[in-house]
């Protein structure tokens, strides 16, 4: 492999394991009635999911097998759990209040 391929795969996983955690950040400071109350997993299997994930991303890199099992689950919370378990609670990452 050439040197910008190794740099792209190193920068998608420098911001794949950055974004996972903060995702597992996130979900560690949740209410743990906030989940349940969402119809989704509960906080500790979250918190697990993302922590594994996080793992993953940075020991495998974002494009291994697992490094991409790591990304989808990121992108699971990122992108459906966190902004009900947001509403529900009234919290926003990026709007006023």
């Amino acid at each position: 492999m050439g040197y910008a391929q190794n740099f792209v795969l190193l920068a998608l996983t420098v911001v794949a394991g950055t974004a996972a955690a903060v995702a597992l950040v996130h979900a560690a400071i949740q209410r743990p009635d906030a989940f349940p109350a969402v119809d989704r997993q509960s906080k500790v299997i979250w918190v697990s999911i993302l922590a594994a994930a996080t793992a993953f991303i940075w020991l495998f890199g974002a494009i291994g097998l697992l490094g991409i099992a790591g990304v989808v689950a990121m992108l699971v919370y990122l992108v459906d759990v966190r902004p009900r378990v947001d509403s529900i609670q009234n919290k926003s990452w990026f709007r006023k209040s």
